[in-house]
């Protein structure tokens, strides 16, 4: 799989990984750069993850938002806290909205961005207070995610991670078999909690996003953008396959949304 941030749709990073054997992975970047969200989530979600996490807007801290697309979520901590924050994502049209976005809510002295890969963060050992991402470990695994950005922590340093998830125990065949294709980490939030603990970390707090995260936030206006991307792509059959795959993701979840969602995954560093 290509190593890169940003995609925080669920199947979109894989569609990432396959376009962009054939270099045309533009394709996708087009479809999303507009977009408010690349994935499913929502504001009442972030400022809930903060609270759980017991951040307040009062003492200074540094965060670093990795995956951060265009910057829904940066956006709303850079408001509601007293943080410096370092965004973070591989695509450079991404990056580019998010600077627009800052600049024009008069944040650009809190966020400053960076273009790199996940899995190659140029952050020195304990440099920061809190590591957000949401709906982007994905790309690296969450393992492997939560393993290699646990140096980058503090001591006691706080970890807020969306993950996709079962919320249930058990599936039907047609989806079982999707996801075991999709991404095989695919599993339980006590699964998960187990894998933080195994890993250095105190989880604190865990909710699943609820589902108009999905179908409000991120679904419908991405459906709404489909005619106006196979037009600017001349309907060729690479941007109709990518559109269908992508309806396929939208049909999968309607549904089974009852057995899966993304979980979000608070924890602190242990000293």
């Amino acid at each position: 799989m290509l190593p890169a941030n940003g995609f925080h749709s669920v199947c979109l990073r894989e569609q990432l990984a396959r376009v962009y054997l054939v270099d045309d992975y533009t394709l996708l970047i087009d479809l999303h750069k507009r977009a408010e969200r690349q994935g499913p989530g929502g504001s009442a979600e972030t400022r809930r993850a903060i609270e759980l996490a017991g951040l307040g807007n009062s003492d200074p801290i540094k965060l670093a938002d990795i995956g951060c697309g265009t910057g829904a979520s940066t956006l709303l901590l850079a408001q509601s806290l007293n943080a410096r924050i370092t965004a973070v994502d591989f695509s450079p049209e991404f990056v580019e909205q998010l600077r627009y976005k800052a600049e024009s809510h008069g944040l650009s002295n809190r966020i400053s961005t960076l273009v790199c890969s996940m899995d190659n963060l140029p952050f020195d050992n304990e440099e920061y207070d809190v590591i957000w991402s949401e709906g982007a470990i994905y790309n690296m695994g969450f393992k492997k995610g939560v393993e290699a950005w646990k140096r980058f922590l503090k001591p006691r340093g706080l970890l807020v991670v969306s993950e996709i998830t079962w919320i249930t125990h058990s599936r039907p065949p047609e989806l079982q078999q999707y996801w075991d294709t999709e991404y095989p980490e695919i599993d339980t939030a006590s699964a998960k909690i187990g894998i933080l603990e195994n890993s250095g970390y105190s989880p604190i707090a865990y909710f699943v996003l609820p589902e108009c995260c999905w179908l409000d936030n991120y679904y419908r206006p991405l459906q709404s953008s489909f005619p106006d991307f196979l037009r600017r792509q001349g309907y060729s059959q690479e941007s109709q396959a990518i559109v269908a795959s992508e309806e396929k993701e939208i049909a999968l979840y309607e549904r089974y949304k009852s057995h899966y969602s993304y979980g979000v995954y608070i924890a602190r560093k242990l000293d």
